[in-house]
């Protein structure tokens, strides 16, 4: 998909929809300086255009039950396509991981999960984890505590 330029104003809307995904279009119409019509036009050529893929609600991990956060590090025994492609499934088939990455460096996969308590995770390790085709080795570093946490990207207005 093509590249859609942003002006300052589609980036208003898209930083106050980040910080207040909930307003009504007439109040972020207000917000960014238009009316609630070409607000919603302009909101909906965003979303065709893929620049918003959709909208959640962000819930605190901690009041569902999943306090504990585990970086793994993935490397597999080897990187050819059809390998990638089986682990990526199989991880999309995983709601215990909520983030996952392809790096570069000594690591082929970073991901992020989420558990109700270590014994969860061991659980999720052994039964799981271990059993996808073609891992190497697995590292796992548990979050002492999560300094910043933001799904807001920085797309301020250009000055």
């Amino acid at each position: 998909m093509a590249k859609i330029e942003l002006d300052n104003i589609d980036r208003r809307l898209l930083q106050t929809l980040q910080e207040k995904g909930r307003l009504p279009v007439t109040d972020l119409a207000e917000q960014v300086g238009l009316t609630a019509s070409p607000c919603l036009r302009r909101l909906k050529i965003l979303e065709r255009a893929g620049v918003i893929q959709g909208y959640a609600a962000l819930i605190d991990q901690d009041k569902v039950g999943l306090p504990v956060s585990v970086f793994v590090s993935v490397k597999l025994e080897m990187q050819r396509e059809e390998a990638l492609e089986a682990f990526e499934r199989a991880v999309r088939d995983c709601p215990e991981v909520v983030e996952c990455y392809l790096m570069t460096g000594p690591r082929d996969y970073l991901l992020r999960v989420v558990a109700r308590d270590l014994a969860a995770y061991e659980r999720f390790l052994k039964e799981t984890l271990t059993r996808v085709e073609g891992v190497a080795s697995i590292e796992s570093s548990f979050a002492l505590a999560q300094v910043k946490h933001s799904n807001a990207l920085p797309i301020a207005p250009n000055a």
